[in-house]
């Protein structure tokens, strides 16, 4: 590996680790992915550490938990005297870029979540998160024709197109432009996001009929049907974005670079008849995380519990020529605040999660949930009161 990689990071929003071709899903169309995956690490195990965009993102850009990082409930932008990795990459003469959904700048409780308004929200250059070139948009949900400003667009442009398509072009135009310096860029993608039955360019949405639930989704009932309805687009973005990310995969030179994909939460689907993020469900925090490193050094499925918290502190490694290697044998997961956005997790909550057990702690520090994720993956069967694990979840508790 190169002393001073390139590195890109794919981040996504809402594509949970379970929708993808190579993890097995028979719904998800993504050739793209199970192309990089073949030539990457798979961390199979990876999760959010707060399942909310806000509070993820922050996270991930810090590298630190919330809210250790300034920002503990969904309104709370990121402080701008926090450090982030680009910070820490100019510093080691790293030029760096972002592109795409931001949603770390203030926001209106009274403003509508999607729409124009929202989209041509201007993000302030001091609240950039220390990026050389930043050019996206605070939030808005538009899939189709974003609006972006930052370094080379003073006032919100129009752009025609699928969002990640437009993203990833220019991404890819930046990537392009020789210079001397290594580069550190972030493609901030909105999709799979809802609204999810969106327009998808040359992409149709697979018949709910033929879709595939998860088997801890309520046969028969309201929440299946939901959940077919919702799917059927979300398939459908996610089909579109793997494209998406094709493109930007051939149309930049990334055989010095280390590619990274991964998305800030899931989405629950209808899994335990809930629906959206915030959850504590496996659907909701656990997400996909690939790292393709150049010439193949390292490839093949990681079961390390890595979270996305570690993300930043990977990329300083990489940027310094080191290897990185988790080095615990769990993930702390938390909601740091409740939400009150419909369909969302209405509690806070903080957990411990391990590939083999998860227990998550109400606020008031009372057991809420409590799985064996070997022998019950899909969380059917809640432990929390049984009194004969009291003694494993005293011994997880001590750790959280």
């Amino acid at each position: 590996m190169p002393d001073r990689p390139n590195i890109l990071w794919v981040v996504t929003t809402q594509w949970r680790a379970q929708a993808t071709g190579y993890a097995g899903d028979a719904n998800a169309r993504t050739p793209w992915l199970d192309g990089l995956a073949s030539e990457a690490v798979d961390f199979a195990q990876a999760v959010t550490p707060h399942p909310l965009g806000p509070q993820a993102r922050a996270a991930l850009l810090s590298g630190q938990l919330c809210p250790d990082n300034g920002v503990r409930d969904y309104w709370d932008p990121l402080p701008a005297d926090v450090r982030t990795i680009a910070h820490a990459l100019n510093d080691r003469g790293y030029d760096t870029a972002f592109f795409g959904k931001w949603h770390l700048s203030a926001r209106d409780r009274n403003a509508l979540f999607v729409g124009e308004a929202h989209a041509k929200q201007i993000v302030p250059p001091d609240r950039r998160g220390g990026f050389g070139l930043w050019e996206g948009f605070e939030s808005g949900f538009l899939l189709n024709d974003p609006w972006l400003h930052g370094t080379r667009l003073p006032e919100p442009r129009h752009f025609k197109g699928y969002q990640a398509d437009v993203l990833v072009q220019r991404a890819a135009e930046w990537l392009r432009t020789p210079r001397m310096l290594p580069v550190f860029c972030v493609v901030s993608l909105e999709a799979p996001h809802p609204p999810y039955h969106a327009p998808t360019p040359h992409v149709s949405e697979p018949r709910k009929s033929r879709i595939e639930l998860r088997p801890n989704v309520p046969v028969g009932g309201e929440a299946a049907a939901k959940a077919r309805e919702e799917l059927a687009g979300y398939y459908a973005h996610i089909e579109a974005t793997d494209r998406a990310i094709g493109k930007l995969l051939t149309e930049a030179d990334l055989s010095g670079t280390i590619v990274v994909f991964t998305s800030v939460h899931g989405d629950m689907h209808g899994s335990h008849g809930l629906f959206r993020k915030a959850w504590p469900h496996e659907e909701s925090v656990r997400v996909p995380l690939l790292v393709r490193f150049p010439k193949g050094v390292r490839k093949g499925r990681d079961e390390s519990p890595v979270s996305l918290v570690d993300l930043s502190h990977m990329t300083l490694a990489w940027a310094e020529g080191r290897e990185w290697h988790c080095k615990r044998d769990h993930a702390l997961i938390s909601m740091p605040a409740a939400t009150d956005i419909p369909l969302q997790c209405p509690h806070a909550w903080r957990g411990f999660r391990s590939a083999k057990h998860k227990l998550v702690l109400r606020e008031d520090g009372k057991p809420w949930l409590f799985f064996d994720l070997e022998s019950d993956p899909l969380e059917m069967k809640n432990l929390a009161e049984d009194p004969a694990r009291s003694g494993e979840m005293e011994a997880m508790r001590k750790l959280m």
